[in-house]
């Protein structure tokens, strides 16, 4: 029996003398038993789990054959019409990777090598990608895909404002089970940050441009930290040193032999490796605009161009050299076909060879037994708790509660690390309500002060509408760093979509009181402590409704300037049909329904009616009736001479002190009769969740992260 060593969900190892049988049938619950078994005895650093190798076999094996991927070009604005070209980027390209190695894939840029890690990570949508891709000797569906694997981008995508053992920490709790303690999920976390070399930077966060934080290289290795979490059986990487300087990159590319070696697959495309690096790598891939110039061990490389009649010059980097001559054929007429032709002819000449002297014949487990063989050693714990057949692997790792409880957490703590952002927002509403409370101060009740009301509201409404536009480049700054975490079922959408909208909730609370205190009282606005409740709910509701509008086209829109544009030409929109410039039974029947659909319709039928309906105040007296008109400049004395002349005709006596138009009044000429002003609140806080329903669907189809 052979030892090996593995680190645990912990860090810990263990001793194990079981048979294959029992290795095989145990869980990873006999397994955390053990784990409690061994923090009892105090002896928690070094306990080694012992594997035999069943028949000498390699436990996990992946082959790809024949992987081909074309595209078709657009066809380009001219006078002649052309037809669409066909572009290919993968030519029949084939290789293994084993459990234990690091397969590296060379070329220059467009060469293909991302689009290969993509092909190889299920990143391309089916039926564009031809050829196969077996997990020992077994094809590889999606679903168990995404919860053995890991997939790192080249671009780091974290949260800036999150420390280095907060990230990890986050990454844990989403891609761990419940059943796992938090005392055990904090132990990985450490027992990580060791194996990354990322203890002194354990306590500083990750930065950006405004804020200091971790150098480049420690921010890579959290990138990969993150992904790694739960000991992914097959680990893909694109370019994980790019940008770094030797030293970063060389330690990258250990760590990565460390994970490797830990029982994983490492795949990787990487540009120009410095001849450290070289040494560290099991397998290389040599791609030349989408076909295979040499596949096989980095030793061998010496011999494959000599025999070409290439050779390597001594002292000379053999990556930089391959790389070199490649470029240098590609500038030629032929391009690299004579090197493609050449590797097809010595790998045919290298396996007839193989088969001559009776190579070894590499042998794997089935899938099954390989992954149950995983979980008992510690790995794939965000998979299923038990040995069962693949097919019933756990699609995520912990329920939906936990995830959107972990998800609020992190969000609440960004929030909290970036107070400008609030306050920015608060200032804003507080200098708008000081503005308008100035502006409109203590309105009467004269025909003026009605119209001036109305004038408030439709602004006051729509200010809410326009202050939520700050919220759309939130998403978009996520959008990455979401379609990472989502792409290989860190969490679920509608998890991320209700705690965006919980963490949000107590801000626009806030916002919708300060409004509403700044301009209720100052304004003159009528119903006392009920109407200024009803006030400040369906401003809050109009901050709801209006974020969740713009949360949505956050999900549809990805560049910030096309959203602001989109924004405020839909706001615009929605003020023009709110009632407010030409009532509801002026509008056009062909406009009608957009009547019905703007958002501020709602918001401002609902305070036009908290401050005219109800009561049977009166805003137009008999002497009144003369304001706003060429009358209004006549003497009292005529004014009332004209009143007694109306009283005369119409039979009704009209003195200067007669109530021609109550609220109620005034609400029919605005044809504002149709809905209650709760009605109007209801659809309101309806629309927010509508949006927020679609802000989910537009992250189901947007999301998908494959190419077509």
């Amino acid at each position: 029996m052979e030892e090996a060593e593995d680190i645990g969900r912990d860090g810990v190892h263990f001793h194990s003398h079981q048979s294959s049988n029992d290795r095989l049938s145990r869980t990873l619950g006999h397994l955390l038993s053990r784990l409690e078994e061994a923090n009892d005895a105090g002896n928690v650093d070094r306990h080694v789990v012992e594997l035999s190798d069943p028949g000498g076999s390699i436990p996990f094996v992946m082959k790809f054959t024949e992987l081909t991927y074309s595209i078709r070009t657009p066809k380009k604005l001219s006078l002649f019409p052309r037809r669409s070209e066909t572009k290919t980027l993968l030519n029949s390209i084939s290789g293994e990777a084993r459990e234990g190695e690091i397969l590296a894939v060379l070329g220059a840029s467009g060469s293909g090598k991302s689009t290969l890690i993509d092909a190889l990570a299920n990143r391309i949508a089916k039926g564009s990608l031809k050829g196969s891709i077996v997990l020992n000797n077994e094809p590889l569906e999606s679903k168990l895909l995404k919860v053995i694997s890991a997939y790192v981008m080249q671009d780091d995508l974290l949260y800036p404002m999150l420390t280095v053992e907060e990230t990890l920490m986050f990454s844990a709790e989403f891609r761990l089970p419940r059943t796992l303690s938090k005392s055990k999920k904090q132990s990985r976390v450490q027992a990580l940050i060791d194996q990354l070399g990322l203890r002194r930077a354990a306590k500083t966060i990750i930065g950006d441009e405004g804020h200091r934080g971790i150098s480049g290289g420690e921010r890579r290795r959290v990138s990969i930290g993150i992904d790694i979490i739960h000991d992914p059986i097959i680990l893909f990487l694109d370019e994980p040193t790019s940008g770094l300087d030797s030293t970063s990159a060389f330690m990258v590319v250990k760590v990565l032999q460390r994970i490797a070696q830990s029982g994983s697959i490492v795949i990787m495309s990487i540009h120009q490796p410095s001849y450290r690096i070289i040494t560290l790598l099991d397998r290389l891939l040599f791609l030349s605009r989408g076909q295979t110039v040499y596949s096989g061990v980095p030793a061998g490389l010496p011999l494959y161009f000599s025999e070409f009649g290439r050779p390597i010059p001594e002292n000379e980097n053999w990556a930089e050299f391959a790389l070199d001559l490649i470029r240098e054929l590609e500038s030629t007429p032929d391009g690299s076909s004579p090197l493609v032709g050449f590797h097809r002819s010595w790998k045919r000449l290298k396996l007839s060879s193989s088969s001559a002297v009776g190579g070894k014949q590499i042998t794997s487990l089935s899938l099954k037994d390989a992954i149950s063989t995983s979980i008992s050693r510690g790995k794939l714990v965000s998979g299923s708790t038990e040995v069962a057949p693949t097919s019933s692997v756990s699609r995520f790792a912990n329920p939906f509660w936990i995830e959107m409880a972990v998800l609020t957490k992190r969000a609440a703590i960004n929030s909290r690390r970036t107070p400008e952002l609030f306050a920015i927002r608060l200032g804003a509403v507080l200098v708008t309500g000081f503005i308008l409370a100035t502006i409109f101060w203590r309105l009467d009740d004269s025909p003026k002060g009605v119209q001036e009301r109305m004038g408030f509201f439709a602004i006051a409404m729509s200010t809410m509408f326009y202050t939520c536009a700050d919220a759309l480049p939130v998403f978009l700054q996520e959008r990455y760093i979401f379609m990472r975490e989502t792409a290989y079922n860190a969490y679920r959408r509608s998890s991320y979509v209700l705690s965006n909208a919980i963490v949000g909730l107590p801000s626009l609370i806030l916002l919708s009181i300060a409004f509403a205190a700044a301009t209720f009282f100052a304004v003159g606005l009528a119903g006392g402590a009920e109407g200024f409740f009803f006030f400040f709910l369906i401003v809050l509701a109009s901050f709801w409704a209006g974020s969740g509008f713009v949360t949505f086209l956050s999900g549809v829109v990805s560049h910030v300037m096309i959203g602001y544009t989109v924004v405020v030409a839909i706001l615009a929109y929605f003020l023009l049909f709110s009632g407010f410039f030409v009532t509801r039974d002026r509008i056009s029947n062909y406009w009608i329904w957009f009547h019905y659909l703007s958002l501020m319709k709602y918001p401002y039928e609902a305070v036009m009616q908290n401050e005219f309906g109800g009561h049977g105040k009166c805003f137009v007296s008999g002497m009144q009736m003369f304001d706003n008109t060429p009358l209004e400049a006549m003497p009292v004395a005529i004014k009332a001479n004209v009143l007694q002349a109306m009283s005369r005709a119409i039979g009704v006596s009209i003195t200067s002190g007669t109530c021609i138009t109550t609220g109620s009044g005034i609400l029919e000429q605005q044809a504002l009769t149709d809905l209650s002003k709760w009605n109007c609140l209801w659809i309101t806080v309806a629309w927010g969740f509508f949006f927020r329903i679609l802000f989910y669907f537009s992250l189901l189809v947007g999301s998908k992260n494959k190419r077509r």
